[in-house]
């Protein structure tokens, strides 16, 4: 069973592909309200070096609405986690 989506883009820096995605989402309603430096906190609390690894923390605030209105509690899944 999968519980994402994927695709590879390889013609560009991670930075730029950051950025791509994140207009991406913004030409779809979404909004990036949170950006987690997976490399950067893993160095800092564990110090431990991994990859380049960023969760965009992703929102619609329509369709966030929408959710919540049928089901409170869905709360739990808010935002849409995207990673690059």
């Amino acid at each position: 069973m999968s519980y994402y989506f994927s695709t590879v883009i390889s013609d560009a820096s991670f930075d730029e592909v950051t950025q791509r995605v994140t207009d991406a989402l913004k030409n779809e309603g979404f909004g990036v309200l949170t950006q987690i430096d997976m490399h950067d906190t893993l160095r800092e609390k564990i110090g431990l070096d991994f990859k380049k690894y960023r969760i965009l923390g992703a929102c619609n605030p329509h369709f966030a609405h929408k959710a919540l209105q049928l089901e409170g509690k869905l709360g739990v899944l808010l935002p849409c986690n995207v990673v690059v």
